[in-house]
Formats: C-alpha cells, structure tokens, sequence
C-alpha cells in the first residue's frame, strides 16, 4: 500500500499540554495583578488616556539566560526611575521569524545547538517570564506559532505581530483572541495597509481552530481585541519613521475608521539594522512625539553589549550579553535614550 500520510515526517512528540505546564510552572495570583495592571496601563497609553510614552525595549532575541537577567534587573530599576513619563516594557521575545533559515528562538531551540527541545524550550520561557515580571517589569513578545500563546501568554503583558505575519489570517485570528494588546507590524516590504487591515480583522469576533488548555485541537472563537495598533518598522525600500511618512499612516488609519495613532520602531528598516544608527532615529522619533500625540511609542532593541554575533559551533566563543539576532545598543546609550524620554 502507498504511503499517503507524514511522508515527510520524521517525527511526532508529544507536548505536555499548556495545563499541564501552567501547573509545573505556576502563575501566582501577584503575577495575575501585575500582568493584569500592565495590560490595562498600556491599553490606556495607546488609546492616549495616559499620556505616558509607551517604551518597548530590550534585547532583540533572549538566548543566555544569565545576561537576560542582568538585563532585566538593570532595566527595572531604570523603569521605577522614569515611571511618571515613561511606561517601560520589556522585550522578552522567544521565538524568531526567518526569511530563511536561521535560529528560530529559545522556545524552538533552547540549547543553541539544533536539537530543538521544544518542551525544555517552553518551559524556560515561562520561568524566565516569570522572573522578569518578579523585577516589576510588564513583558513584551512577539506570538509567531499559534499553538505558543496557551503556554506563555498569561504571563505575557504586550504582544507583536511581526512584519512576515501581519498578513497572516491565522495571526489575525489568533490576535482577536489575545488577552493583552496588540502592535501589528507594517510589512517588510514597508507596506502600512495590510497591518490597518490586519487591525480590523483582529478587533472583530472570529472562529478558527486552535487547541485548548488540555491541548486538544478546539473550535476558538473571540471577541475580537479592542486594543490594537500599527507599528512602523520601515521597509525594504525605505524607513519610515519620518514625519511624512507617519501623517500618512496615522490618514489612513483614521480613513479606515480606526484611531490615528502608531508605535515606531526605531529598530529595523527604520535604522537599516545598524545599530550606530538607532540613536538618531529614535531621536527623531521623540521630536515627532513632542507635536504629535498620535505617535504613542516606539521600540528599541538593546543589549549590554552593541552589535551583534554570529551563533557559530562554538559556544564558547560567544560574547556575554551580545546579540545573536539583530544589532542591537549598548546598555549605556540605553540608560542615555530612556532618560532623553523622560526629560523631554
């Protein structure tokens, strides 16, 4: 008999379903509050009930877990010092889009060395969650698998929807269903409408498949996310964190009937992932913020150690608290760009 099913499969492994490792690995009940808080306070700057900037930062990927955490201590405290204007979250980002092939993140493969240990993977983005959120700080991921948001997003304060996914109706379903705000990337070819399209697809009621808590493959459905926004990253043939090109985003959304405001990544097309460009960009971005409340906030992606490095073999040889992903700042003109915020 012909062979008709997994043809190409090498394997199947079972998970320990999202109940099973929400157990393992518990939510407290002041994990629950500080998530819930977070959620509500950053709902509110994107709607401009606060007028706090709303500041998403942090290492491009988390890959060693003992510089995550001096990251993480450094910028809390640097977070209670700029609380009254600036709202700091956390980038804690465990899975990696690729254009092509590439490391794809600690939840895929946590050893950085190809055996891609999912569970293993799981289950340290959970604790390394939950010690960033014992610091204070509210948490920020990008939710790329769908099946993911059942093991990690109840410890999860902001979610994005990265630039090759924007246009993805599972990502738009899944958003719908996401308990916390949502920042729909513009495309990596810069366009900005497939991300208003994307944000009025989320904000509506939605049915699609999905798993439950006990990880058996479920009908979802939603009641749509009423917290949603765009966020400019720039794109293959240009940047667009210029005042033009932001008046033309924040048209067309009010166009489309949404509310005219966007978060900018300063990180990405926006600085042709240079690092010593980052600064300026994000400068400018605070200009615009200045006469321009529409622009909500912005990203950075920021390290202890600027640039980034190659994975390589070997692991030895790697840089403590350098990326491996994209370049990112030092923690100095980290602490120089937060305090620019707060002052301005």
């Amino acid at each position: 008999m012909n062979q008709v099913s997994d043809v190409h499969v090498l394997a199947n492994t079972a998970l320990p379903s999202p109940k099973e490792m929400s157990a393992e690995i518990p939510r407290s009940d002041v994990h629950a509050a500080f998530v819930s808080d977070s959620r509500a306070a950053i709902a509110r700057t994107i709607s401009g009930a606060d007028p706090r900037f709303l500041l998403i930062v942090g290492p491009c990927s988390i890959h060693d877990l003992k510089g995550g955490h001096e990251y993480a201590e450094r910028l809390a405290k640097l977070a209670q010092e700029v609380r009254d204007r600036v709202l700091i979250v956390m980038r804690v980002y465990f899975e990696k889009p690729r254009t092509t092939i590439g490391w794809k993140g600690l939840i895929m493969d946590p050893h950085l060395d190809g055996t891609n240990d999912i569970p293993a993977g799981l289950r340290i983005a959970r604790t390394f969650l939950r010690d960033v959120l014992d610091l204070g700080l509210p948490t920020a991921t990008e939710m790329l698998d769908p099946i993911t948001p059942q093991y990690i997003a109840d410890l999860t304060c902001w979610t994005a929807i990265g630039a090759r996914t924007t246009e993805s109706q599972t990502h738009r379903q899944m958003a719908s269903g996401l308990s916390m705000p949502v920042g729909f990337k513009n495309t990596t070819s810069g366009a900005v409408t497939p991300a208003i399209n994307a944000i009025k697809a989320a904000v509506q009621r939605q049915t699609f498949l999905g798993i439950d808590e006990s990880g058996r493959a479920s009908v979802v459905n939603t009641t749509g996310n009423p917290d949603c926004h765009v966020i400019l990253r720039g794109g293959d043939d240009s940047p667009n964190h210029d005042a033009a090109s932001v008046a033309k985003a924040l048209a067309a959304l009010a166009k489309a009937g949404l509310p005219p405001t966007v978060m900018i990544d300063a990180s990405h097309a926006n600085c042709a992932k240079e690092c010593e460009r980052m600064p300026a960009t994000f400068r400018e971005i605070l200009a615009q913020r200045a006469s321009n409340k529409g622009v909500i906030g912005a990203m950075l992606e920021s390290n202890l150690v600027a640039g980034a490095q190659s994975l390589g073999k070997d692991r030895s040889a790697l840089v403590y608290g350098k990326s491996i992903t994209d370049q990112c700042i030092d923690w100095a003109m980290t602490e120089k760009l937060v305090r620019e915020v707060a002052a301005q």
